[in-house]
């Protein structure tokens, strides 16, 4: 195992790592380090959960200047989402402070103005939305033509999200960028068109095997009942500590909250129509433990990278196989262990068989009620069960 040292990282940021219980660098932050400290374009492939935002932003920290004038960031990472952004910047903030750099999240939802008077001051890297972004530049609150370095994170979930057209007019308008780093799930379609565009002579790095999979993950599809789908779902939560629940829609994310609370669970939930202060509250309640169970749907869940996710529980089976692998990307994370589960309804059979072909799953559906106490430790469902192998996006 190489050391952060032998990456060529600076002895203030390998200190401020160790400080942070982080001493060993992950399988993609030593593919892609020395590239990205040697100032060359990178293209990063991994799986989610695999320490991507360190394989980016320790490079991206070490070659930022620190004298930079207010308003005129010299590193800017991308990001489709305004968790995501919080939590990149609560990653960096720390290691940025070792470097006497000032690190700023920039997203929709929040104070405007407040944002404004924060650029007055010297912020060396910027992580932002894309949308804000534009509104921040459109205002003349923020300057990119000094932007040196750029990252665009989550890049697959970007073209899902609609934002390619943002990202490409930001990039655009970036006079002084001299390096681009891009991490993804995957590399092709918008993707790679991104790629081809933007990036000069790019190194990629892929750390995966042929077919990427997720060694760590078990996964278990539950035939319920409409009428007993609540008290299964309260069950399964009392048999962890942290659970996470996907809903298809904001209006049933808010009604499976309230009816969890009716069974004594403690639960919050996270959607787009929620304030981004609720929205805070709720994902760092559930990070701190406070909260045992977070109902979310698909696209605020995408920004929620918290540690030691027990179990990610599908509400109703999502609509593909890349949308399971993103929700369920959100347990097993860096070498641990999790499990996944799926609520299937009688009307939801065919959509499960198919669902399950694609991602070379052969696993039964077991029929459960609430009642049942294999519930309070899901791997006594079909008796021990050895890691699954699933083909990630």
């Amino acid at each position: 195992m190489t050391s952060f040292a032998e990456l060529g990282l600076r002895a203030e940021l390998v200190a401020a790592l160790a400080a942070e219980g982080i001493n060993e660098p992950f399988a993609i932050q030593e593919a892609t380090i020395r590239d990205s400290l040697a100032g060359r374009d990178v293209c990063g492939r991994a799986k989610t959960g695999s320490g991507k935002t360190l394989a980016f932003g320790l490079p991206m920290l070490q070659r930022t200047p620190v004298d930079i004038e207010p308003g005129c960031p010299a590193s800017l990472v991308l990001v489709p989402t305004r968790e995501l952004a919080r939590q990149v910047v609560d990653v960096l903030t720390p290691l940025a402070r070792a470097l006497d750099l000032r690190v700023m999240a920039l997203y929709g939802g929040t104070d405007l103005d407040r944002q404004m008077k924060a650029l007055r001051r010297p912020v060396h890297l910027v992580v932002a939305t894309p949308g804000r972004l534009i509104d921040l530049i459109d205002r003349s609150a923020i300057s990119v033509a000094g932007v040196q370095s750029v990252a665009v994170d989550e890049a697959d979930r970007m073209a899902d999200m609609g934002f390619f057209p943002q990202v490409e007019w930001i990039l655009r308008r970036l006079e002084s960028r001299s390096q681009t780093l891009l991490f993804s799930a995957t590399l092709d379609g918008d993707v790679g068109g991104l790629v081809r565009h933007y990036l000069k002579d790019p190194v990629q790095h892929e750390v995966a095997s042929a077919t990427q999979t997720v060694d760590e993950m078990h996964h278990r599809f539950l035939a319920v009942h409409e009428m007993d789908r609540v008290k299964v779902a309260a069950a399964v939560t009392r048999g962890v500590a942290r659970t996470l629940i996907f809903t298809r829609t904001k209006r049933q994310a808010d009604r499976l909250v309230t009816q969890l609370r009716g069974e004594d669970v403690r639960a919050a939930a996270i959607h787009g129509d929620l304030r981004q202060s609720a929205r805070e509250k709720a994902l760092a309640d559930f990070a701190d433990g406070r909260i045992p169970v977070l109902v979310a749907t698909d696209v605020a869940g995408r920004g929620i990278h918290v540690e030691d996710v027990d179990v990610v529980v599908h509400y109703e089976p999502p609509q593909d196989q890349k949308a399971y692998l993103h929700r369920s990307g959100r347990t097993a994370r860096a070498g641990r262990t999790g499990m996944v589960v799926t609520f299937v309804l009688w009307n939801h059979v065919a959509d499960v068989e198919r669902l399950q072909k694609r991602l070379g799953l052969e696993e039964p559906v077991i029929e459960v009620f609430s009642n049942d106490p294999r519930l309070a430790d899901l791997h006594t469902l079909d008796g021990p069960a050895p890691p699954r192998r699933v083909a990630t996006v």
